[in-house]
């Protein structure tokens, strides 16, 4: 469960995103794949990428974290309602691409990303949220490549996430380039 919360921290408030397992979704497998997640955030810090803020177990045993609160809209509306022409779509989905790299350089695949995963915030700049999905590239563990991690949205998902194939960095350039053709055209290369 997502929920903006606002977070007390002695004399000062902040603003969070927070993500917590739900009761009853508490396997071992999904309890390793969220902390994994957690790890992964606590990780990347990249000014293209929402900040991880906090992370442990509620008072009721619930694992969560928390990450920054960002305000905006996805990049696609951000786009169209400020009528953008091709050489702002295209330094927008740069500083896109420069947060996906910094990703990708600590081995982390995202798997999911699309322009609902990429809000403008309020100064204009692009922030990748959501690594729900994301993927060590030099994890060993089994139930990574389980069918019920499986998840991903058709129209941004790469041949070999469809095919059920083995991911790579590869497959996070292929919705790049599916978000810009998107950006560019207002209409996905094909439809799923």
């Amino acid at each position: 469960a997502e929920r903006q919360v606002a977070q007390a921290q002695g004399d000062f408030v902040q603003q969070v995103a927070l993500k917590l397992l739900r009761r009853g979704m508490d396997s071992d497998a999904l309890v390793r794949r969220f902390v994994q997640e957690r790890r992964i955030l606590a990780e990347l810090n990249h000014p293209h990428i929402a900040r991880f803020v906090d992370g442990g177990l509620s008072q009721d045993g619930r694992l969560y974290y928390a990450m920054e609160f960002v305000e905006g809209v996805s990049m696609l509306d951000y786009a169209r309602q400020n009528k953008l022409g091709v050489r702002a779509c295209v330094q927008l989905m740069s500083a896109v691409c420069d947060a996906v790299a910094h990703a990708q350089a600590h081995l982390v695949v995202h798997r999911d990303l699309k322009p609902s995963n990429i809000l403008v915030d309020a100064n204009a700049q692009p922030r990748v949220l959501d690594f729900g999905i994301a993927k060590l590239l030099d994890s060993s563990d089994p139930s990574e490549t389980a069918t019920e991690m499986r998840v991903l949205t058709p129209g941004y998902a790469a041949p070999e996430q469809i095919l059920g194939e083995p991911i790579s960095t590869a497959t996070d350039v292929y919705a790049l380039g599916v978000i810009l053709f998107e950006l560019l055209t207002g209409s996905l290369p094909h439809q799923r």
